[in-house]
């Protein structure tokens, strides 16, 4: 559809002329460099990438892989196959023991553990040992959990992931990108807010040893930053997935092939403050509402109101709201019968003559066909109708 065919809500809708008053454009400065291999800064509740630099390029995933491990077992446990209470009998392979000198929840051969604690072991301790065991307990074997991990990422749109194993060690054909990830975590956040919640915690003690979160940003007050996850090894450098809030946009960061935990962490802060900076989350229409009404022919009535079925969301520079304009195409001349929520065209919202974002046109009650006589009056004044 051109722009010709479009019809201007804002002529039409005081709904729309209220809302969008005209003021002086905000400028926009670049987003920051930054130092690392790749990078993505992404609005979580519309998806939309604000910042981002070979966001598609592949690298060994190291502990961020733990987040797929996280977000299998809070699939698991909504199913009710697993629950938190159950007992992990800790096999010879998820022994601490076999993984010397990377991280560790120090769980021991042959000892029962809850999923409850494995999990925090996984989340907050970032365990190796503790990821093979929640493997074998949900699938029977790594391997096994692995082609779980990939199912559950096709699923997502990580078209460039692949898993092999639960805890991220490097491992032939192991990859991730900085975009996939960021697909991960919004998804997490999105359908699995308990395990999310745990990313937040800052320390967890198991068998007496206390471990801190390896986040820095959880302490940062300048941020509120409630996760995600760090990740490193020598091939693949320090990595860094947060997500923070403020008001109503939250904002996720990832930071892949820093060269420091420090570097990672400046890294993401510099983007999460660039985001919320200059960058907000609106509600341009909410769920529901009606924004035209329009002729209706050969209906039980002359008048139709059209809106959104869904809330539409969308990621703008900070004080551009003010510069939105909405218009319209319909994808046919309105004729009853009409059922309530059918679509019948588009809505696309524009900022300084941009397209930024479309959405259905839908009715928002349903239409019956009118009587005969009804009918043949309203065929009559169609054709002579411009509309």
């Amino acid at each position: 559809m051109n722009n010709i065919r479009r019809k201007s809500l804002l002529s039409v809708s005081t709904l729309a002329v209220g809302l969008f008053s005209f003021t002086a454009a905000a400028i926009v400065p670049p987003s920051p460099t930054i130092n690392a291999r790749s990078y993505v800064l992404m609005d979580y509740t519309t998806g939309q990438i604000i910042a981002s630099s070979g966001e598609h390029d592949q690298h060994g995933p190291a502990s961020l892989t733990k987040i797929m491990t996280n977000f299998i077992i809070g699939k698991e446990l909504e199913r009710g196959s697993i629950s938190l209470d159950d007992e992990v009998t800790v096999s010879e392979r998820a022994w601490a023991r076999n993984f010397p000198g990377s991280s560790l929840m120090f769980i021991e051969v042959g000892k029962q553990v809850k999923v409850a604690d494995l999990q925090r072991g996984i989340v907050v301790s970032s365990g190796n040992d503790a990821s093979v065991a929640m493997a074998e307990h949900i699938a029977g074997s790594e391997d096994a959990f692995a082609d779980l991990m990939n199912t559950h990422a096709q699923r997502l749109g990580m078209t460039n992931t692949f898993f092999t194993n639960p805890h991220g060690l490097p491992a032939p054909e192991q990859v991730t990108t900085s975009y996939d990830m960021a697909l991960l975590t919004q998804a997490l956040i999105r359908e699995l807010p308990d395990a999310y919640a745990l990313h937040s915690e800052r320390e967890f003690t198991y068998n007496d040893i206390r471990q801190y979160n390896r986040n820095s940003l959880l302490w940062d007050r300048s941020l509120n930053v409630d996760g995600v996850k760090t990740g490193h090894t020598a091939e693949s450098g320090y990595s860094l997935i947060t997500s923070a809030t403020d008001q109503d946009t939250r904002l996720i960061t990832v930071v892949m092939g820093a060269d420091s935990e420090r570097s990672r962490a400046t890294e993401s802060k510099k983007l999460l403050n660039y985001g919320f900076r200059y960058y907000e989350t609106i509600t341009a229409y909410e769920a529901g509402e009606s924004f035209v009404t329009q002729r209706i022919w050969g209906g039980s009535r002359d008048d139709i109101q059209l809106g959104v079925k869904d809330a539409v969301v969308v990621t703008l520079p900070r004080d551009q709201r003010q510069h939105l304009e909405a218009n319209f195409v319909l994808d046919r001349p309105l004729e009853a019968p009409l059922a309530q929520g059918e679509v019948i065209g588009t809505v696309y919202l524009t900022l300084q003559g941009e397209d930024i974002a479309s959405f259905p046109l839908v009715s928002l009650h349903a239409v019956e066909r009118g009587g005969f006589i009804k009918r043949i009056i309203d065929s009559l004044k169609q054709r002579f109708s411009d509309e």
